[in-house]
């Protein structure tokens, strides 16, 4: 591993200023509050820390001491485990697998479907109304627990906040059965102090 990478003292982090998948680690980052230092980085422009330990390019990327990762849930369980405090994921084997079965969902059938629209194209107006139905369907699991599927807050939130984040940027705007739970439950993220610290200036611009 290059020298100028071995040189860092603090946990780093390259992030994408406008990527659902970096906010989701920087809200971990932010929860457990990790002494990090987080640096934009250009997906287009990466820079040599990146390319040199990333094999794939992308961001986000940490640089742990001599560990690296370059994948937004891997990334987010190993900080999980390395600071335990809070606790993100349940402590017994089976709630454990079940959350990660609820991220594993998420991932599919939600943020796959923010990728095809972000894309744009015609696709992308078929994705919006799927996600836009599929969130307004899990209006009521949404609202039965504080948290999804839980009394307390988990990875999943972490990975379901962004995204409830970017609806207006996406084009969608949620109404009819089930909106109101979807956007009590997008509240109650929203006003969690981590959440607010995860913001960039840029995601900030996505809702004005």
């Amino acid at each position: 591993m290059p020298s100028m990478i071995n040189k860092r003292t603090v946990m780093t982090l390259f992030s994408d200023p406008e990527c659902i998948y970096s906010h989701r680690v920087r809200i971990v980052l932010a929860e457990k509050n990790i002494t990090v230092d987080i640096l934009d980085a250009d997906p287009l422009n990466l820079p040599e820390d990146v390319t040199d330990v990333n094999p794939y390019g992308t961001l986000p990327t940490l640089i742990d001491r001599d560990l690296s990762l370059y994948d937004s849930r891997i990334i987010m369980e190993y900080l999980d485990e390395r600071y335990p405090h809070p606790p993100l994921l349940p402590i017994d084997p089976v709630s454990r697998a079940t959350t990660r079965i609820y991220l594993h969902r998420v991932e599919k059938d939600w943020y796959t479907l923010v990728d095809i629209i972000i894309k744009g194209g015609k696709p992308a107006a078929r994705a919006r109304k799927e996600l836009k139905e599929s969130l307004l369907a899990a209006g009521p699991v949404l609202a039965a627990k504080p948290w999804f599927m839980s009394d307390d807050f988990t990875l999943v939130d972490t990975t379901i906040a962004p995204l409830l984040w970017r609806l207006p940027a996406l084009g969608i705007e949620l109404k009819g059965a089930g909106s109101g739970q979807v956007l009590g439950y997008a509240k109650r993220l929203f006003e969690r102090p981590c959440f607010g610290k995860s913001l960039t200036e840029e995601e900030k611009e996505l809702r004005k």
